[in-house]
């Protein structure tokens, strides 16, 4: 007999006895789930049939250099160069999210055509007649939002990105129905580099309101930076290098004095830093700080006067109840570009004491301070009350009617029946105080509002 017939004869015996073995044990697997019979019956065949026919063919195990066994096939436990393996990397993810709202309301009085749908103290008339006569009636789709955020994993760790934009036209757009960019970001790690809100900047002070522009005496600027947060946790640490600007008052030199050859530098970007620390009910302090350095360059006699801005800003959510109370004071000279309703970072002042410089720019000083109460009915109804207020320091060559203060108060009722869907009427109030005219208008409005929201994942596992 030959090897090939003596090889067959054991393989055909080996196999009987497992089949025989199988039998005896069927009344032990009976209750095992299907998938465990399987298995241990794929795994009594390799241990006998397979094993002999590698055993045959092979020969045993071969040796590496110190004695180490070499298989035949090994399962990776990683990826490529030691990386986790791809079943065991955190899933990227794409959501797409957003709003369609309608304002509809009634402004009592007048303000800016251009700012027809907002409360915005600086915005309402510096003279009598300004903008017309009282009584307006506004609709407008402008607050409507769209916006992608995300996560991707990469070599360098995990990269969180946000592109958002709503349709509320300023600057040169202002009073259209326009895009507007909001949110562009990317995140790796402790590093962040597009634009967002500033580090100054405390976006959790403002209030569940439906008027889009919101307290004046809000910090509110996004800012094109980049951010470093070395710390990350119940406590915050943040610094960024943010992108310059400000604007400038001419006052009462406009008319008699050439400004042609005045004209603004940004040398360096402002720094800001921030701190703050977060409690387990949510309740957390903050405190954020601002320096700012810019040139005013007279091209014709080549002065150049260097104006340093800076400002500290303190703020807090305090949780309790059915209540969140928003509060935040801030202070600082030449910041009102960094603020929600203020006009001017810089006006004129006389310096007899200089001949050369008889008439300088000045970082104007001011100070703020948001106090409002969010609180909550019930599942299905809110309410948010509060005041604002901004005051500047205006300079002795700002012009009698130029802005020296605004006030800001509203309250609201939200009635929201299910998640997507939120509809509401709210009262606003704002006055404008000048720097020594005497006028002093006020506005009142009453404005309904009706949000339909979305927010889904198109890549990446369904969200639970």
């Amino acid at each position: 007999m030959n090897a090939a017939f003596v090889l067959t004869v054991l393989m055909g015996f080996v196999t009987c006895s497992s089949l025989i073995a199988q039998t005896h044990n069927n009344d032990a697997h009976e209750n095992a789930p299907v998938a465990d019979q399987m298995a241990q019956g794929q795994l009594g065949t390799f241990s006998t049939t397979e094993s002999v026919l590698l055993a045959a063919t092979n020969g045993p195990p071969q040796e590496a250099p110190g004695g180490q066994q070499v298989t035949q096939e090994q399962e990776p436990t990683h990826g490529q160069g030691g990386s986790p393996s791809p079943q065991d990397q955190p899933k990227s993810y794409l959501d797409v999210y957003g709003f369609v709202m309608l304002d509809m309301g009634y402004d009592v009085k007048t303000n800016d055509p251009n700012w027809f749908d907002v409360m915005r103290p600086s915005k309402l008339p510096s003279v009598p007649g300004e903008f017309g006569k009282d009584g307006n009636t506004y609709f407008s789709v402008r607050q409507s939002r769209f916006g992608v955020n995300g996560e991707q994993y990469t070599s360098l760790g995990k990269l969180k990105y946000e592109f958002e934009f709503d349709m509320f036209g300023v600057g040169v757009d202002a009073g259209q129905t326009t895009i507007r960019p909001r949110q562009y970001w990317g995140e790796i790690g402790p590093v962040l580099a597009g634009q967002t809100n500033s580090v100054f900047m405390d976006g959790d002070v403002f209030p569940n309101v439906v008027e889009y522009w919101g307290p004046n005496g809000m910090v509110f600027l996004r800012t094109p930076q980049l951010r470093y947060t070395p710390i990350n946790g119940a406590t915050k640490l943040i610094f960024a290098l943010e992108k310059p600007g400000g604007s400038g008052d001419a006052g009462a030199i406009a008319d008699r004095i050439d400004l042609s050859n005045i004209h603004a530098r940004f040398q360096f970007p402002d720094f800001s830093g921030a701190i703050s620390h977060t409690w387990k009910n949510k309740s957390y302090l903050r405190a954020a700080a601002i320096v700012r350095d810019f040139k005013i360059d007279n091209v014709v006699t080549n002065v150049t006067q260097n104006i340093v801005a800076w400002g500290v800003n303190a703020s807090s959510n305090i949780v309790f109840h059915k209540n969140i109370l928003r509060l935040q004071y801030t202070y600082g000279e030449g910041i009102e570009n960094y603020m929600n309703d203020a006009p001017v970072d810089v006006a004129p002042e006389l310096n007899l004491s200089n001949l050369t410089l008889p008439i300088k720019g000045k970082a104007v000083p001011m100070y703020s301070f948001v106090a409002y109460l969010d609180h909550t009915w019930s599942d299905k109804w809110s309410s948010a009350l509060g005041y604002s207020r901004l005051l500047m320091h205006n300079t002795n060559l700002q012009t009698p009617d130029a802005f020296h203060a605004g006030d800001y108060a509203s309250v609201n009722l939200l009635y929201s029946p299910f998640k997507n869907f939120l509809a509401g009427g709210e009262f606003q109030y704002g006055r404008r105080f000048n720097s020594s005219s005497g006028f002093n208008p006020n506005d009142y409005r009453i404005q309904f509002s009706f949000k339909y929201s979305f927010d889904f994942r198109v890549l990446g596992k369904d969200k639970s």
